[in-house]
């Protein structure tokens, strides 16, 4: 049963830019910390890319995406959003979207890989090459 669903993923030029939605229909996320991850390609380990808390909406992100990307969550559409600008290539992957067991959790031990309930299923974010 899917309950997380993520889109927006595609073909990219270094320099563009995309924004990745993650949509739930069947579950709410409004009191839940939400996240991001990435699997880059060759097997990589899956890493946290963006977090975000349920209340006053603090974000948390990795290094490399910093000033680049903004993490955003609309608790009446029920979605969380990634906005990524000035992509490179090392930002290229399946991109997850993630959300807390608890309600009101701490999204700081959620980046940290702790406490995921749910995954969606993915999308691929590449280039042409």
């Amino acid at each position: 049963q899917v309950h997380l669903v993520e889109s927006g993923g595609g073909l990219v030029q270094p320099g563009e830019s995309l924004r990745l939605s993650c949509a739930a229909s069947d579950v709410t996320l409004d009191r839940y910390a939400m996240g991001w991850f990435r699997q880059a390609p060759g097997g990589k380990e899956r890493e946290p890319v963006a977090c975000i808390s349920p209340s006053d909406g603090t974000t948390y992100y990795t290094d490399s995406v910093k000033g680049r990307f903004t993490i955003s969550r609309d608790n009446a559409k029920n979605t969380v959003y990634l906005q990524m600008n000035s992509l490179k290539e090392e930002d290229k992957g399946v991109y997850y979207c993630s959300r807390d067991l608890r309600n009101f959790g701490n999204m700081r031990l959620l980046c940290g890989g702790a406490n995921v309930e749910m995954w969606g299923q993915g999308t691929l974010v590449t280039d042409a090459s």
